[in-house]
């Protein structure tokens, strides 16, 4: 799978489908993907080799007597469905994602290097707008990044 990145503007159509971006669709080279509830009310999409990783790290991690390690577990992994691409390269967001995603008409998709973010684009805005300082105090943490 090759680097996936990109910033890319969508509709969610009547019946819940996304047209994915022919971009990030080649970098993935795959028909299927795993779509799961992400952290700020995005979906987070992996492919299915990068999903085995994803989950394997927090199902290994998580204790089922660790009440915060079972939320993460159900959090995250508990609403993970595969979905496919039909063949004009569209995606079919099941209800209950797009309910927690907000998901109405207008979708973000954000190429995050090994995972794919699909947002509201207007609760991608405000989340843009309401983290610009704890981003820049973020962004300061990466000092061990040099050019």
């Amino acid at each position: 799978m090759n680097l996936l990145t990109g910033e890319y503007n969508n509709t969610l159509d009547d019946k819940g489908r996304v047209t994915f971006p022919a971009k990030l669709r080649s970098a993935i080279n795959q028909n299927v993907l795993m779509i799961t509830k992400g952290s700020g009310r995005c979906l987070w999409l992996f492919t299915m080799e990068e999903w085995d990783e994803f989950q394997s790290k927090i199902t290994g991690s998580a204790s089922l007597l660790k009440e915060k390690s079972m939320m993460v577990v159900r959090r995250f992994i508990a609403p993970a469905q595969d979905v496919e691409f039909d063949k004009n390269g569209r995606l079919s967001i099941p209800q209950s994602l797009r309910e927690y995603a907000g998901l109405e008409k207008d979708c973000t998709i954000l190429g995050m290097a090994k995972y794919v973010e699909l947002w509201d684009s207007s609760a991608y805005a405000k989340y843009l707008e309401e983290s610009e300082e704890s981003f820049k105090d973020a962004a300061e943490d990466f000092d061990d990044i040099s050019f």
